[in-house]
């Protein structure tokens, strides 16, 4: 076998930031659309040009365009419930043995549908995949009504430890700064619910900074950090775990090339780094590619390699024994080559 971590092969990969509104690819998209007789390009390429991020996207705010049709497909319990199995088929497909699959369920509400509706049927798409070990993750939203995310805290505090493992705070946030949102923050910690936060994407270090101080314990993405050393020194002494997705940060121009990709910036620094998808059908990628666009670009190292890995399997939000679980994982992979 080649002596170098080889993501192609590995079968202990672990995603912490997918989303399942970016994780619908073209043949999802059609079975999820034919349940509920929703009309499609009968032509493929016409159909995955709506699901996939356009050659001239120039930010985060543009690239969230995709998703008002993608979500729209998440309108209904048994669609909620068939999108999170197939998503959960195609991880196992890559080799990926844990997920924290993330939502908005209030942009699944309709009449007579509501956001728990919405929760209770990703849970039941949870419960009846057998294909990928996998938490939940619900999605507070930038530019949302306050009513409208403390009801998203209130079902996930509902939920916690029963599938749902945290909540997150996601959304364009150039348009809606971190710092706006600071009371809604406050009252996840008073709640007890475990939480990540999209910061440093669209905006600077400064969004990090307060993601962290309001207690976020990861960050999605987080790539902008980069220019300020106090914040990068804080998120190395607080051991903020940072989500980095390679393709979907370089789609975004949140990172203006590959070369410039502050991977190697983060681990000189100590912070403790995993590599993602975010939206896999949307940034046309999965897990072992974006594994590949790292280690070929930046030389990992098996030794890399294996500490990338038990970041992501510390930071899930899981309990002990599925860390553990993973942790040998890992170590079996590595001490098997």
């Amino acid at each position: 076998m080649n002596n170098l971590f080889d993501p192609y092969g590995a079968g202990c990969l672990i995603d912490l930031h997918l989303h399942l509104d970016g994780a619908l690819t073209a043949d999802i998209v059609r079975e999820l659309a034919a349940m509920q007789h929703i009309p499609l390009p009968a032509d493929d390429r016409e159909l995955r040009a709506m699901i996939t991020v356009p050659e001239g996207c120039v930010s985060l705010t543009d690239y969230l365009k995709i998703f008002s049709f993608t979500s729209s497909l998440l309108r209904s319990g048994p669609a909620l419930t068939l999108a999170v199995r197939r998503v959960l088929r195609k991880q196992k497909e890559q080799g990926v043995i844990y997920t924290e699959i993330r939502f908005a369920p209030q942009l699944s509400v309709c009449e007579g549908f509501s956001q728990e509706d919405a929760v209770l049927a990703a849970l039941r798409g949870l419960r009846e995949s057998e294909d990928c070990r996998a938490g939940l993750i619900l999605c507070c939203l930038r530019g949302s009504s306050d009513d409208i995310n403390l009801e998203t805290l209130a079902i996930a505090k509902r939920w916690l430890g029963k599938g749902v493992c945290a909540v997150d705070l996601a959304g364009a946030e150039a348009l809606w700064p971190t710092a706006d949102y600071k009371p809604l923050l406050g009252r996840a910690v008073e709640l007890g619910l475990p939480f990540t936060v999209h910061a440093g994407e669209a905006a600077g270090p400064e969004s990090v900074d307060a993601a962290v101080s309001y207690g976020a314990r990861r960050i999605g993405h987080g790539v902008r950090s980069v220019s300020d050393p106090a914040v990068m020194r804080r998120l190395a002494d607080t051991r903020v775990t940072l989500e980095l997705c390679p393709t979907s940060n370089l789609d975004t121009k949140a990172v203006s090339e590959l070369s410039r990709y502050p991977l190697r910036t983060f681990m000189e620094y100590g912070i403790p780094v995993t590599v993602n998808t975010d939206d896999p059908a949307i940034s046309d990628t999965d897990l072992r590619r974006e594994w590949k666009l790292l280690t070929d670009a930046f030389s990992v190292t098996d030794d890399e390699a294996r500490a990338i890995l038990l970041n992501a399997a510390d930071a899930a939000f899981t309990d002990d024994a599925e860390k553990e679980h993973l942790r040998n994982a890992i170590s079996a992979y590595f001490s098997n080559k």
